[in-house]
């Protein structure tokens, strides 16, 4: 499944972000566990995400219908919109549910950061085809 990007205007690349990966080879297939981006307004940490080459698992394509894309937010909660019950009942789902686990195809970028997200390294969707 593809990911479904935002169908409205992000603002300009200024709010910093950075990502930190436990499994970065599996994620990145590179050694490096931590990524410096920058994100705009409006802008989901899953489309930063993807756009800049770290893969996390959106099995629905990011539309809140599943909780692969699950990550938690080490800092900047206050700077990312607030979880709609729709993500609430599906991050409940997720294997590791901690206080600040979210989703992160509904993670936008309100604020103007910084943000620092983990990326867990269990994050899998075990059934994803493999390209033939």
């Amino acid at each position: 499944m593809h990911l479904k990007h935002s169908d409205h205007e992000h603002g300009p690349p200024v709010v910093p972000v950075k990502f930190l990966l436990e499994d970065p080879e599996g994620l990145t297939e590179t050694e490096q566990s931590e990524w410096d981006l920058m994100g705009g307004e409006g802008e989901s940490l899953l489309e930063l995400a993807i756009d800049h080459g770290i893969n996390i698992e959106h099995a629905c394509g990011g539309v809140c219908a599943c909780s692969t894309c699950h990550i938690y937010v080490e800092q900047g909660m206050d700077q990312l919109s607030e979880a709609t019950e729709d993500e609430e009942d599906r991050v409940e789902e997720a294997p590791g549910l901690q206080r600040n686990s979210r989703l992160s195809c509904q993670c936008e970028i309100v604020g103007k950061g910084p943000i620092v997200v983990r990326v867990p390294a269990w994050n899998r969707n075990a059934i994803k085809e493999v390209p033939h």
